[in-house]
């Protein structure tokens, strides 16, 4: 993450991360056999681990609001090989009071 010194916009900042998650054997096995998950599971896992790729961009207008417009790419969404990539889009909205 950087601020936005360098431009001239000391309050904005500017940010990137990566990810890779895994899951244990164990899981990936209750998986593979149909077993549900809080977000995941339809018995058909083709285990990969998930990889997580983030941007974003965080703007102050006012010194009380900030936007973030946000960009994901998500590889093996799901630590499912047979799905993805997925990009998703965002935006964050700070407001203070």
């Amino acid at each position: 993450s950087y601020k936005g010194t360098l431009w001239h916009r000391p309050d904005d900042r500017v940010g990137s991360a990566v990810a890779s998650n895994m899951l244990s054997s164990e899981h990936r096995a209750y998986l593979a056999a149909g077993g549900l998950d809080f977000n995941i599971g339809d018995g058909r896992l083709s285990y990969a681990p998930e990889q997580v790729w983030e941007t974003y961009y965080a703007m102050q207008f006012w010194k009380h609001l900030t936007l973030a417009p946000d960009i994901q790419l998500i590889k093996n969404p799901a630590y499912n090989a047979a799905r993805g990539p997925v990009v998703i889009g965002g935006l964050r909205v700070h407001l203070e009071f």
